[in-house]
C-alpha cells in the first residue's frame, strides 16, 4: 500500500495533461495524412509501365500462386508492372505532403508515449490505453520505412484507416490517466516482453495492411486480363506481385520479434507466477499466432507458395492477433486481463 501510494503522490499531472494533449494532435495529424493519402489514391497519376506487356499467370510467372481471385492456376495473361521493385508511385505532391504530416503525426506520438512514461516514471505501456497508443506508434514507424525503402506510399490509407480507428477506441474506451501499474507489471521484464510484442505488432499491421492490398490488387489483375475496365483508387495500385513481397517481408521482420516476445513472456511468467506455460488464453493466443506465421514462412520457404495462398494465410495470423489483443481481454478471464 505504501508503494501504491508512493508511486500515486510520484505522478507529474502537468506532464500528463500534455500527454492528453498530444493524443488529439497526433491523431489530428494523422487524419489529415489518411485524407492526403485517400485523395492520392484516388487522383493522382502514374506513371508510364515500362517494359509493357503481358504475361502467363501459371505458366512462370511470379504474381502469385492463381490468376483467379479464387488462386487457381489457370494460364491466363495479366498485366505486370515490370518496373522494379517499386512500381514507380507518382511523385504527386499531395502525397508528400501526406507523408510530411504523417511523419509530423509519428513524432507527436513519439512524444505523446515519451511525456506519459515521464508524468507516471513508468515504462509508459503498462495498461491496454498505452499499449495500442505504442503499437500505433510502431505501425506507423514500419509503415514510414515501407515508404522509403519500397516507395510504398499507397499503403498510407490502408495503414493509416486502422491505426485511426485503434486511436480512437484506445481515446474513447481504454483510457486511463496515468499511474501505477498493477504489481504484476512492476519489473523490467514489462520494457523486454511487451516492447517485443509492440514491434511485432506494428510490422504484422503494416503486413496485413500489405496483404488486404494485395487481394485488391489481383482481383484488379485479374479484371484487366478478362478485359474489364478497371478505375478509381484500384486502378492505380501497384503490381500485386510487389505487395506480396512487402507483406511477406514485413512478417520476417516480425515473426522473430513475436518469437523473442513469447520465449521472454514465458520467461517473465515463470519469475511472476512460478510456471513457463499455465494455458492462459493470452498465452494460449499467442501461441496460435505464432503458430500461424511460422505456418506461412514454412510455406513459402518449402512448399513455394506465393500469392493468394500465401496471402490469405498471413491474414489467418493477422486476425489471430487482433481475436488475441481484443478479444482475449474482453471474452476471456485469466492472468493478462489487465494487458
Amino acid at each position: 500500500m505504501v508503494h501504491v501510494l508512493a508511486a500515486e503522490t510520484a505522478i507529474d499531472q502537468q506532464m500528463a495533461s500534455v500527454s492528453d494533449t498530444l493524443i488529439i494532435a497526433m491523431i489530428f495529424a494523422y487524419a489529415i495524412a489518411m485524407f492526403l493519402f485517400a485523395i492520392e489514391a484516388a487522383y493522382g497519376r502514374r506513371e508510364a509501365l515500362k517494359g509493357g506487356g503481358l504475361v502467363m499467370a501459371g505458366a512462370g510467372a511470379t504474381v502469385g500462386a492463381g490468376a483467379g481471385p479464387g488462386g487457381g492456376t489457370d494460364d491466363i495473361k495479366v498485366n505486370l508492372r515490370t518496373e522494379e521493385p517499386e512500381a514507380k508511385a507518382s511523385r504527386h505532391v499531395l502525397g508528400s505532403v501526406a507523408l510530411g504530416v504523417t511523419v509530423v503525426g509519428f513524432l507527436l506520438n513519439v512524444a505523446q508515449i515519451a511525456t506519459r512514461g515521464l508524468a507516471a516514471d513508468r515504462w509508459p505501456w503498462g495498461n491496454m490505453f498505452e499499449f495500442v497508443v505504442a503499437i500505433c506508434m510502431c505501425s506507423v514507424a514500419a509503415f514510414l520505412f515501407a515508404a522509403i525503402r519500397y516507395k510504398a506510399r499507397y499503403l498510407g490509407t490502408f495503414v493509416l484507416v486502422p491505426v485511426l480507428l485503434l486511436l480512437g477506441v484506445a481515446a474513447k474506451w481504454l483510457y486511463s490517466e496515468a499511474g501505477p501499474v498493477v504489481p504484476a507489471l512492476d519489473s523490467y521484464w514489462i520494457a523486454i516482453h511487451v516492447s517485443a510484442a509492440i514491434l511485432a505488432t506494428g510490422a504484422f499491421m503494416v503486413s496485413g495492411s500489405a496483404a488486404i492490398t494485395y487481394l485488391v490488387a489481383r482481383r484488379t489483375e485479374f479484371k484487366r486480363a478478362i478485359g474489364e475496365r478497371v478505375s478509381g483508387i484500384a486502378a492505380k495500385l501497384p503490381s500485386a506481385e510487389l505487395l506480396d513481397r512487402i507483406s511477406h517481408r514485413f512478417i520476417v521482420l516480425g515473426f522473430p520479434l513475436w518469437t523473442f516476445g513469447v520465449i521472454a513472456g514465458a520467461i517473465w511468467a515463470d519469475e511472476a507466477w512460478g510456471r513457463f506455460w499455465g494455458w492462459d488464453p493470452k498465452e494460449v493466443w499467442s501461441f496460435i499466432t505464432w503458430v500461424v506465421y511460422a505456418a506461412y514462412l514454412h510455406a513459402r520457404a518449402t512448399a513455394g507458395w506465393r500469392g493468394n495462398k500465401a496471402t490469405w494465410i498471413g491474414l489467418i495470423g493477422f486476425a489471430c492477433l487482433l481475436f488475441n489483443f481484443f478479444g482475449v481481454n474482453y471474452l476471456f478471464s485469466g492472468l493478462h486481463s489487465y494487458a
